[in-house]
């Protein structure tokens, strides 16, 4: 939206609090999909249930896995499996304006009739994540190395912790569809235990059950844990609000992770 502004209209197949890793397609999101020209998913198996639909789609018409657009060397591999790419990509906010580079690319090439503009805003667009990214480290300095844990429902947050210096730590793996047990519960219990963490987050997309659990058996161990707010990770906020964007969404979560672990 922030590149193509109003001359091409724009439908979204996942609101807020989606899940992208377990979404199913519904049959009108499929004729949505039919009629668009043009298709943008993140890819890395992030909407692992719609590979095979963007794969048949890609015969008609053009689809961009938007963070494919990457070097494969400056993404972070699954820790089980090599061949699989951490797909959050848009957590580190370089490699996200690289990938709004790669989108601007796709989208002048598919309507050239519109370069200029399109060209003028992702210009303008890249010089406001320039600014975010300013503002993030600045929040985050106010942390210090042993402040800076991060824990989570799930792996979503690798690569704001690699670019910003955390140590993250999910209960489940890169996808929700990953089961956990009590033995992670526990492991997860003695490492707010060993390292003073006061506060773990939910996230908006998943289940705060798994945290609620964390939290009872902390304090079994005398271990006083609070969630320290309620993150974006894999669904923004409602459209039409701050967060509802990427830039809101950052700061928000930023903001609420730094505040909660000073």
């Amino acid at each position: 939206k922030a590149i193509v502004g109003d001359e091409i209209t724009i439908h979204a197949l996942m609101g807020p609090g989606v899940d992208p890793h377990l979404y199913k397609a519904s049959q009108s999101d499929v004729k949505k999909l039919e009629k668009a020209d043009m298709i943008f998913y993140n890819g890395l198996h992030l909407e692992g249930q719609l590979d095979d639909i963007f794969a048949q789609m890609s015969k008609d018409k053009t689809v961009v896995a938007a963070a494919e657009i990457l070097d494969k060397n400056k993404l972070l591999a699954d820790e089980e499996n090599s061949d699989l790419f951490d797909p959050h990509v848009w957590f580190d906010i370089s490699l996200w304006s690289e990938v709004v580079d790669g989108i601007g690319d796709a989208l002048v090439k598919e309507y050239p009739e519109h370069k200029e503009l399109f060209e003028k805003n992702e210009a303008e667009y890249l010089a406001k994540l320039a600014e975010l990214q300013k503002y993030v480290k600045e929040r985050v300095n106010e942390l210090s190395s042993t402040q800076r844990h991060l824990v989570t429902a799930h792996d979503a947050f690798n690569y704001f912790g690699s670019s910003l210096g955390f140590t993250v730590s999910g209960l489940q793996g890169l996808s929700t569809e990953s089961e956990y047990g009590v033995k992670d519960v526990e492991n997860m219990v003695d490492y707010l235990v060993k390292n003073k963490i006061k506060a773990i987050f939910v996230e908006s997309s998943v289940s705060d059950k798994a945290m609620k659990a964390v939290i009872e058996g902390a304090q079994q161990k005398n271990h006083p844990v609070k969630i320290g707010g309620e993150l974006f990770s894999d669904a923004m906020g409602a459209e039409g609000t701050e967060e509802g964007t990427y830039i809101g969404m950052y700061k928000h979560n930023v903001d609420t992770i730094v505040d909660a672990l000073k």
